[in-house]
């Protein structure tokens, strides 16, 4: 080897096709194959299995570390997820864990360390946010991007290179226990969203992961990793945008397929989905990982393959380019494969030299890098995963994805003393959730996705801790738990609102792991009914005949249409993290003015599920069936203490090219007595098409605050792609006819209407479509 081959692969003056080329070509078959693969150690960096799913396909005699590693490793595997260590230890492990690496790789290679980060870097004492349904709910990117780069420089700063995140399956059965992991059930939303995630993450210098890829959230009947009955009109208009956009807008450098089958082919070996579509169609040139355990189902759950060289043979050449978390089937039985004539040699390297790409981009194969960041002190002591600038940041998140839902009985805001109003009196806390520090966190954090008995890792106040130091006098009762029917606390409970003016019952879910809670991944429900005994405890306490203030505290919309009727207001929070205490209780007493919208419906009926705002007009009530899916609270839904005036709709043209674009404008207007922020918020609607289409779909929004009568003006630069759909050949098209305008804070609450005309030719739509709406808002004079 010449110092002039050494300098091709090594040196970052040339470009990384060719250093791939030239070190791909360097390495022997054994050394490529460990680059597909995956180890899970743990901080702990002992041999032993670490992580409970592991025990599924692994015993602890298997292969120890110097083995696995012996021609170098791909991927580390969750070193900091794997159990509570401080942010130092998990640090100085992973450290230590990547000199094993490169010293065992002929090349010095390193390997991709990976994290999830769902709610936050999932790493004891780091910063938990809101859940990704709470993301949703603010209706602001903005935001979720500066979460996501806090989030992202936390994990770099410990030697993190890549995050399994964000989670862009559209809502479609909040059945589904992951339905608190998605965004919302509208794809532009979701989009939108997730690129912001996708941008920040990025911007500090980790790898974000989309998933799942695709259609995991419109499993039957809401069942965890069962089958996808989609056509594929309904797979390309609702599940891939959101993909397209975060790819294409935000430049996401890896992506994770689905457990799921699609009509009959598993996710993980389909190279229609994982070639054509999503590196054909989508653009997408970076990395896919398999989803934990995904290659070894395609043998133990699909039965697609006869055994681990058979699963990794189909998940290879279907595009799946690294094994996790750990090698079952890309070790020995690929190279088996390989050597017996199964799976090319190109195939093989195909995947080889997407990791390697990867972990050029990231500069881990240039002269001097370190697995601890040059701007890290060695020992990781002064690391702060949870800094004040983080909370902050949760905090203003928290509050502004709480939707105020119902305040018919004016008995929001619990006006503190010092405010107008005076004192509100007694006010009784009640319900099982209004005193756990756990309540706010969804099942990808790190307190709930370790079952932890060590508390939380960070400092939380619980909605009770936060109601008490804003109101003179509180009282609590638990009254009964989430999940058991045990109704023997109700009696203490109605004792204790019956002393008050005033209730505040929080009830809710209870986020775990495959059965251990009541929403998270594999706590699937057969009907959208709140657990346990907790509907009851709102009769009870509506009984009394004091007013009482519901706040749901969940990971899915529940149907409470039985008991909505009895509530003098209710909010819904959807697990707002570690800041969530004082962001509802700031909702509460009106020390902060609602602005948050629902990003998915709040069913009438638990049981009238599955169904989503995006319906047909055949799919609303129309009295062909004794079933009205109408929703108790819509899409986009969401109260405030002031009021917002709608006024002056105008567009640029009422005739618009099939290819050209129009601008839709309008006034707003804070018509109350306090400040706010209006979420404005922009659907069109296709009333004649070849196919069916939704009535009304989103196609912008924009977060404006206004002082007590302020105004401004919103425009939408609306490009006639955002009108394109699937036509009946398969190809996306924009069609020309009417298309309707509607403006308002809610998709049932459009106060401003009017229509333009596409004129022209259906126009066949391309891969460089247009897939935003810009806005601008100009604030108005007095």
């Amino acid at each position: 080897m010449t110092q002039t081959d050494v300098e091709t692969w090594r040196d970052p003056g040339f470009p990384v096709d060719q250093r791939v080329t030239d070190l791909l070509g360097r390495m022997t078959l054994e050394e490529k194959l460990a680059q597909l693969g995956s180890v899970w150690m743990g901080a702990g960096g002992d041999d032993g299995g670490v992580a409970p799913m592991q025990d599924l396909f692994f015993s602890h005699d298997g292969p120890s570390l110097d083995e696995l590693i012996k021609c170098g490793m791909g991927q580390l595997t969750r070193v900091f997820g794997t159990r509570p260590v401080t942010p130092a230890e998990g640090m100085r492990a992973l450290a230590a864990l990547q000199a094993r690496v490169m010293v065992a790789s002929r090349f010095g290679i390193p390997a991709v360390a990976h994290e999830e980060c769902l709610t936050g870097f999932a790493a004891w004492t780091a910063t938990i946010f809101p859940t990704p349904l709470a993301w949703g709910a603010s209706f602001d990117p903005a935001l979720v991007r500066d979460m996501a780069r806090g989030i992202g420089a936390a994990m770099h700063a410990v030697g993190v290179h890549q995050g399994l995140a964000p989670v862009l399956d559209v809502t479609r059965d909040p059945r589904w226990g992951r339905t608190e992991e998605t965004i919302g059930e509208d794809p532009y939303l979701v989009g939108s969203i997730g690129t912001g995630y996708v941008q920040g993450l990025q911007a500090a210098g980790v790898q974000a992961t989309l998933k799942h890829f695709a259609a995991y959230s419109a499993s039957r009947a809401g069942r965890n990793m069962a089958p996808v009955s989609m056509g594929p009109r309904e797979l390309a208009d609702v599940i891939l945008p959101p993909f397209e956009m975060a790819i294409r807008l935000g430049g996401a450098r890896s992506v994770m397929p689905s457990y799921v089958d699609i009509d009959g082919v598993p996710a993980s070996a389909d190279p229609e989905l994982l070639g054509a579509l999503l590196r054909d169609q989508l653009g997408f040139d970076g990395l896919v990982v398999s989803d934990y355990y995904a290659v070894s189902f395609l043998e133990l759950q699909h039965a697609v393959a006869a055994d681990p060289a058979g699963a990794a043979t189909l998940a290879l050449a279907a595009g799946i380019d690294v094994e996790l978390p750990t090698v079952r089937c890309y070790g020995d039985p690929l190279r088996s494969a390989v050597e017996d004539g199964d799976v090319a040699m190109k195939v093989v390297d195909r995947a080889v030299a997407r990791v390697l790409r990867q972990k050029f981009e990231l500069g881990m194969l240039d002269p001097g890098w370190s697995p601890i960041p040059d701007d890290t002190a060695p020992d990781g002591a002064h690391i702060d995963l949870d800094p004040p600038a983080q909370r902050a940041l949760a905090r203003r998140l928290a509050e502004e994805s709480v939707v105020l839902l119902a305040n018919d009985g004016g008995a929001l805001p619990l006006a503190p003393p010092d405010r107008e109003g005076g004192d509100p009196g007694r006010v009784a806390v009640i319900g099982p959730l209004a005193d756990d520090p756990l309540a706010f966190f969804g099942c990808y954090t790190m307190p709930r996705h370790l079952a932890s008995t060590d508390g939380a890792g960070v400092e939380v106040t619980t909605l009770l801790g936060a109601l008490r130091a804003e109101l003179p006098d509180v009282v609590h009762a638990r009254g009964c738990d989430v999940r058991t029917a045990d109704r023997s606390g109700f009696a203490a409970a109605v004792a204790s609102a019956r002393s008050a003016e005033k209730i505040v019952a929080v009830v809710g879910d209870e986020a775990g792991l495959f059965g251990r809670g009541t929403s998270g991944e594999g706590c699937d429900v057969t009907e959208l009914r709140l657990p346990g005994v907790q509907e009851d405890l709102l009769h009870a306490l509506a009984d009394t005949g004091k007013p009482v203030v519901a706040v749901l505290v969940t990971g899915r919309p529940y149907a409470i249409g039985g008991v909505a009727g009895r509530l003098a207001a209710i909010v819904q929070a959807f697990f707002p993290g570690e800041e969530g205490g004082p962001a509802i209780a700031g909702v509460l007493t009106g020390r902060v003015t609602p602005s948050g919208r629902l990003p998915v419906e709040l069913p009438a009926a638990p049981g009238a599920q599955p169904s989503t705002y995006l319906r047909s007009r055949n799919a609303a009530g129309t009295g062909n069936s004794s079933v009205d899916p109408a929703p108790l609270f819509a899409f986009g839904h969401g109260l405030s203490y002031t009021t917002f005036g709608y006024s002056d709709l105008m567009l640029s043209a009422d005739d618009v090219p099939t290819d050209g674009a129009v601008e839709i404008s309008c006034t707003v207007r804070n018509t109350g007595d306090a400040a706010g922020t209006e979420v404005v918020q922009l659907y069109l609607g296709d009333p004649v098409a070849s196919v069916v289409r939704p009535v009304r779909w989103l196609a912008g929004f924009t977060r404006v605050p206004l002082a007590p009568g302020e105004a401004c003006r919103v425009a939408f630069r609306v490009h006639a792609d955002r009108t394109s759909f699937t036509g009946r050949g398969g190809t996306r098209i924009v069609e020309p006819g009417e298309i309707t305008v509607a403006v308002g804070g809610a998709s049932d609450n459009l106060p401003l209407t009017c229509s333009f005309t596409l004129c022209g030719p259906s126009r066949a739509v391309r891969a460089d479509r247009i897939l935003d709406t810009p806005v601008t808002v100009h604030d108005l004079p007095d």
